[in-house]
C-alpha cells in the first residue's frame, strides 16, 4: 500500500473521490497509486492504456492492489469508438448497426458479451451507451454512435443493452443527457445548441433516457451543450435547472451523473477547467471524467484543490461534495459487493459481434452487378477527418479483409476535391471498391464517387457511416458503421461468402 507523511482530510478525500482522471501508459504510475490510496475512488481507462486484455487485466490488479473497491470505467462503446480493440477495430458493432437489425434481444446478447470481456479485464464501469436520438443527420459527432432517428427505437435499444450490460456486472452510463442528437456542432469544440420546443425535447430526446432509468441504469452522463428550452444560460453539465430539477426530480434518477469529459472546449474553453469542475458539481454532478486530453498528476491536483477551495469560500456547499462523493463510493460498491459474483456469470458468446454484423448490412444490386468478386480489386478509402470520440488510431474498412480473400488487394486513401479522379488513375483496369462514411456530410466525398461511376459503371459502394445517400453502384453495401465486424461482414458479402 502506498504511503503518505499525513492522511488528507474529509474534504481533500472526498475532492479526490468525485474525480475520474485519466493516465498515461501501460501501467498505473506511483502518483496515481498514491492518489488512489489518499481517496481517489476512480480512474478513467483510454486507448492508450490498452495494449491487450492481458496487460489491461494486470493494470486493472495493480489498481485494485491499493483499493479492491476502485472504479475503473472506460469509454467502451464498440463499433466506431473502441478503447478495448483501439488499434485492431472492434468485434462488435456499434449502436447504429444494432438499430438497423432492430432484434432487442440481440443488443441484449451484444452489450452482455461486451461486458463478459471488460469485466475480464478489471474493467467495471462503462461509459456507454449513447441515448441520443440522431435526429440531424449531419451531426457530426453522435452519428452511428446512436441507435438511430426513431426515440422509440433508440430507447428500447438503449434499455436492452443497459440490460446486457448490466448483467455482466458492469456498471452502464446512458449519455448524453439531456441528448446530443439534434447538434451540428461538436461538443469536444464548441458549446453546441439545441434549439427546440420543450414539448419535442420532451417527445424525442427525454423517450430514451426514460427508458434507460426503468432499465435500471447505474449513471447517465451529461453533456455539453446549451439547450434553451431548460436553461438559457448555461450547458446541462453546469445547469442545475436540467441536472438536479429535470434529471433527480422530476425523472426521479438517484444514481451517479458523471460529466462527459470536463476538458472538452465546451467547458474547459468557455468556463476554465478548475471553475468548470466547481460548477459542474454544484450543479448535481457526481464525478468528473477528466483524462482524455489531460492525463497527469498536476490537473489532478488542480481539479482536487479547486474543490477544496471553492468548499473553503462557500462557494460550493460542503455537503454536496459529500453527496457526490458518497454516490460514486455507492457505485463502486454495486460494482464489488455481495451480488457482484452473481452478475458475473454471463456465458461466452465470442461470435455474437460478426452475426450481428451480418444482420445489419443492407444491400442493393443494380442491373450491371456481375456477381461477387472473384480477382483482387482496387480499394478507394475515401476518408473524411475522423472526430474526437472516435479518433484517428482505429483501423477502418474492407481493405484488410478483402486482401485476406483475395490476395493482391490494394488499398488507397484519398481526401479532397480531386479524390474521385486520383482513384481512378491509381484503380487502373481493376475493379473497384469505394469506401466511404458519412457520403451526405461530404460534398467532395460523394462528388468523388460519381465520378468512379460515370468511368467505372461496375464500382462497388460501401457506405460505413450513416445511410442518407440514395444507393449507388453496381453492388451498394451500407454496414451502419466502421466496426471491424461491419468490414468483415462487408467482404463476406462482396466475395459470396
Amino acid at each position: 500500500m502506498s504511503t503518505t507523511a499525513s492522511a488528507p482530510d474529509a474534504l481533500t478525500r472526498d475532492a479526490l473521490a468525485v474525480l475520474q482522471p485519466g493516465f498515461g501508459g501501460t501501467t498505473a504510475p506511483d502518483w496515481l497509486l498514491r492518489r488512489i490510496g489518499e481517496g481517489l475512488a476512480s480512474v478513467g481507462v483510454f486507448g492508450r492504456n490498452v495494449h491487450t486484455p492481458e496487460q489491461l487485466a494486470a493494470l486493472t490488479a495493480q489498481l485494485r492492489a491499493e483499493r479492491e473497491d476502485v472504479l475503473v470505467a472506460i469509454d467502451e462503446e464498440s463499433g466506431d469508438v473502441t478503447r478495448l480493440e483501439v488499434r485492431t477495430g472492434s468485434s462488435f458493432p456499434g449502436n447504429h448497426a444494432l438499430g438497423a437489425v432492430d432484434d432487442v434481444a440481440l443488443t441484449r446478447g451484444v452489450a452482455a458479451e461486451l461486458g463478459r470481456r471488460l469485466a475480464e479485464c478489471g474493467v467495471n464501469f462503462n461509459w456507454a451507451p449513447s441515448a441520443d436520438v440522431n435526429s440531424d443527420p449531419d451531426n457530426p459527432v453522435i452519428g452511428v454512435r446512436s441507435f438511430g432517428a426513431d426515440p422509440d427505437l433508440v430507447a428500447r435499444h438503449t434499455a436492452a443493452y443497459i440490460e446486457g450490460l448490466q448483467s455482466s456486472g458492469v456498471a452502464a452510463c446512458a449519455k448524453h443527457f439531456p441528448g446530443h442528437g439534434d447538434t451540428s456542432v461538436d461538443s469536444h469544440h464548441a458549446v453546441p445548441h439545441i434549439d427546440i420546443d420543450p414539448d419535442l425535447l420532451n417527445a424525442r430526446e427525454l423517450v430514451p433516457f426514460r427508458a434507460a432509468l426503468a432499465a435500471g441504469t447505474r449513471a447517465v452522463m451529461s453533456a455539453h451543450i446549451r439547450v434553451p428550452a431548460l436553461d438559457p444560460d448555461l450547458p446541462a453539465t453546469l445547469s442545475r435547472r436540467i441536472l438536479t430539477d429535470l434529471l433527480r426530480g422530476e425523472l426521479g434518477f438517484d444514481g451517479l451523473i458523471v460529466t462527459d469529459g470536463i476538458e472538452m472546449k465546451a467547458i474547459s474553453g468557455t468556463y476554465g477547467i478548475e471553475n468548470g469542475v466547481v460548477r459542474a458539481i454544484a450543479a448535481g454532478c457526481d464525478a468528473i471524467c477528466v483524462g482524455g486530453g489531460l492525463h497527469d498528476e498536476l490537473t489532478v491536483l488542480r481539479l482536487r484543490d479547486a474543490l477544496v477551495a471553492a468548499v473553503r469560500a462557500g462557494e460550493l456547499p460542503e455537503e454536496r461534495l459529500a453527496d457526490a462523493a458518497a454516490r460514486v463510493r455507492a457505485l463502486a460498491a454495486w460494482t464489488s459487493g455481495p451480488g457482484a459474483a452473481a452478475r458475473a456469470g454471463v456465458a461466452p458468446d465470442q461470435e455474437i459481434g460478426l452475426r450481428a454484423a451480418r444482420r445489419a448490412l443492407t444491400i442493393t444490386h443494380s442491373e450491371t452487378y456481375a456477381g461477387p468478386l472473384t480477382d483482387a480489386p482496387y480499394v478507394a478509402a475515401f476518408t473524411p477527418l475522423a472526430n474526437i470520440a472516435v479518433g484517428d488510431e482505429t483501423p477502418w474498412g474492407v481493405g484488410a479483409e478483402l486482401a485476406r480473400r483475395l490476395p493482391g488487394t490494394e488499398t488507397g486513401s484519398f481526401t479532397g476535391d480531386r479524390a474521385g479522379e486520383e482513384a481512378l488513375a491509381a484503380a487502373g483496369e481493376r475493379r473497384v471498391v469505394a469506401v466511404v462514411r458519412d457520403a451526405h456530410r461530404h460534398a467532395w466525398m460523394a462528388a468523388a464517387v460519381d465520378h468512379l461511376l460515370a468511368a467505372r459503371p461496375d464500382t462497388v459502394v460501401i457506405e460505413m457511416g450513416v445511410p442518407q445517400s440514395k444507393p449507388t453502384g453496381a453492388l451498394h453495401i451500407a454496414t451502419h458503421g466502421a466496426a471491424r465486424v461491419c468490414g468483415t461482414a462487408a467482404a463476406e458479402a462482396l466475395t459470396g461468402a
